[in-house]
């Protein structure tokens, strides 16, 4: 399948550390599935080094919104990410067609459990806000780990979408500090963090994302419950 040539259209700083892109389809064909992945080329990039000049983003915004997409990234000093954040507006990627199978499961009776941390998220928020928009009946809980509240992307929407959605519940974590005014979790996803939001270990899907440490982590902490390998989904997110 042929490439897309799709122009910038707005990025923002969405947490420390991490910024979003959002990208035109309006006038293509364009489609994907929440969760999935596309490559991500510079055209004539102003920096370049030996890393090259594509890389792999998940999909962060669900694919039932027309006319653009959004991808988000943790900022570190590489040419690639230069480049992206000193872009013009309107210049043209090239994205390749969707790729991945990291996308939500069929069977109603299971429910969805997504274990990550940091920019793993983005493959989850696709997912659940495709979910929460399109009134799915699938129960979701997110367990989302990150060093502090500042550097939690998205929190808000999370928190708004299980207002929206009575089927999705968060419980999100960090790592780094104890701050009395939040009030969520502390400490890093474990296992006695995953039976106290998870009654039956035996009936979800898992959802794994983000660095390739955690991912291990998380497969290690079910591989422990004696979770089946048939039920855990995983995707890593190398070099971000």
């Amino acid at each position: 399948m042929a490439d897309y040539f799709l122009a910038l259209k707005e990025r923002a700083e969405i947490a420390e550390g991490t910024m979003a892109f959002w990208f035109d389809t309006s006038g293509t064909d364009y489609t994907f599935r929440a969760g999935q992945n596309a490559d991500f080329t510079l055209i004539d990039p102003p920096q370049t080094d030996a890393e090259g000049n594509t890389r792999t983003f998940s999909f962060a915004s669900s694919p039932s919104h027309s006319g653009s997409f959004m991808i988000a990234t943790r900022m570190r000093r590489t040419a690639f990410k230069n480049s992206l954040k000193e872009l013009p507006l309107g210049a043209k990627l090239k994205v390749s067609p969707a790729l991945g199978s990291f996308t939500l499961h069929k069977d109603i009776s299971r429910p969805a459990v997504f274990l990550t941390g940091g920019i793993g998220i983005t493959p989850m928020r696709s997912i659940i806000e495709w979910a929460t928009l399109a009134k799915l009946p699938h129960k979701l809980l997110l367990l989302y780990s990150n060093r502090t509240p500042q550097t939690t992307a998205f929190l808000s929407d999370l928190e708004t979408w299980t207002k929206q959605n009575p089927n999705f519940k968060l419980v999100a974590t960090v790592t780094d500090m104890q701050d009395p005014k939040w009030r969520n979790e502390h400490g890093r996803i474990d296992g006695t963090m995953l039976r106290k939001h998870v009654t039956d270990l035996m009936k979800p899907i898992y959802y794994l994302a983000g660095p390739p440490e955690m991912v291990s982590a998380m497969r290690r902490l079910l591989e422990a419950a004696e979770v089946s390998e048939d039920y855990i989904k995983t995707e890593e997110f190398a070099g971000y």
